[in-house]
């Protein structure tokens, strides 16, 4: 008898703890077993559960080397990217040629390593793969198309505006996406976009005022970004499924045909017929598009998206600098107010971006 009342006040101390909601670490709790016979509620409470000190002590997560080095791999990636039009400048050929050697000579590079890592191959067997191939060429050929403007377009007019005027992708990309998805647009988009279009207006001005050579460049640097927000918007239809080595491969291969055919029929000499113009032609393809492209889409999935991509704005920033430092092209005021304008203009489109887009 003793020993059941001592049995029944022992469950009651422990029925009161757990109605307090204090932790329970006592293995068979009495009042665990007690409160959930009367109430489920209780059910989750921790019975026959050890004490926290006997737990194992978790090791810390170890972060692969791209993980933990994924800024300044980023910004490698950027730098090298800023080189572009800088080798378009010192190219010996067309502008259209040019952009032959840039897609044609890294092409063993991607499809080597498509070839050497199954999860970087296309399903080329199924529905799906051939689908997504589909895209891949259609991207290319968007590719193609923003290649050949631009550089013609950096040949026009100074590599500022040519560059700045080129990043304004990401605004048609939000365009696009509002007329053929029906995403919807932010205030904050429509703010930046009114600023980035303020900053195009005095980029344009000025060069009304230089040449119409000058003029005709910004418009081709301004086509560009049309041509590149398409590409961004069919690479986006895939980019979930389909791994970086074959939107580069497939994409490139693509691109290549076409400008091969342009150039062929618009200007006829596609390669370079000197040591220096091959080196340049190595050094487009090696630097820009296999290390800055690699780098960046590499890094990219290791940061957050908003910090990247104001990274990636410092792309025209670096060009500028290098324009200027190689080829003496000093920055007017009109030119730094409208590119800030730009930059500022597509930064707030970002923050006003739909996360799908």
């Amino acid at each position: 008898m003793a020993d059941k009342l001592r049995r029944q006040a022992i469950r009651q101390a422990s029925k009161a703890r757990c109605l307090q909601v204090q932790p329970c670490v006592e293995i068979n709790c009495l009042g665990c077993k007690g409160v959930t016979e009367e109430k489920s509620e209780f059910e989750d409470c921790a019975m026959d559960v050890k004490p926290l000190t006997d737990l194992p002590s978790a090791e810390p997560v170890k972060q692969s080397w791209l993980a933990r080095t994924a800024l300044p791999v980023l910004l490698t990636g950027t730098m090298a990217l800023a080189f572009s039009p800088i080798f378009v400048r010192w190219s010996e050929v067309g502008p259209i040629a040019t952009g032959v050697n840039r897609m044609l000579l890294p092409l063993p590079f991607f499809f080597i390593w498509m070839l050497l890592v199954p999860s970087q191959r296309l399903p080329l067997g199924t529905p799906q793969g051939k689908l997504d191939l589909k895209y891949l060429f259609l991207a290319g050929a968007f590719f193609a198309g923003d290649l050949c403007v631009w550089h013609w377009s950096i040949l026009l007019t100074s590599v500022a505006n040519s560059t700045v005027l080129a990043n304004l992708s990401p605004v048609f990309v939000v365009i696009g996406a509002w007329f053929l998805f029906k995403e919807r647009v932010s205030r904050i988009f429509l703010a930046g976009l009114l600023m980035a279009l303020f900053g195009v207006v005095i980029l344009m001005s000025k060069s009304m005022g230089v040449s119409t050579k000058t003029l005709t460049g910004d418009a081709l640097g301004l086509f560009t970004s049309w041509f590149y927000a398409g590409y961004l918007l069919t690479v986006a239809r895939v980019r979930k499924r389909v791994p970086t080595a074959a939107t580069m491969a497939w994409g490139g291969l693509a691109a290549t045909i076409i400008l091969y055919i342009i150039a062929i029929v618009w200007e006829g000499n596609v390669w370079p017929e000197t040591m220096r113009g091959w080196i340049v032609a190595f050094g487009l393809a090696g630097v820009t598009q296999i290390i800055g492209q690699t780098l960046i889409a590499l890094a990219l999935a290791h940061v957050q998206a908003g910090f990247g991509a104001m990274v990636l704005l410092l792309q025209p920033a670096l060009s500028t600098v290098l324009a200027w430092f190689l080829f003496d092209e000093p920055l007017s005021a009109s030119q730094v107010i409208g590119g800030i304008a730009i930059l500022i203009g597509l930064e707030l489109s970002r923050r006003g971006t739909p996360k799908r887009v």
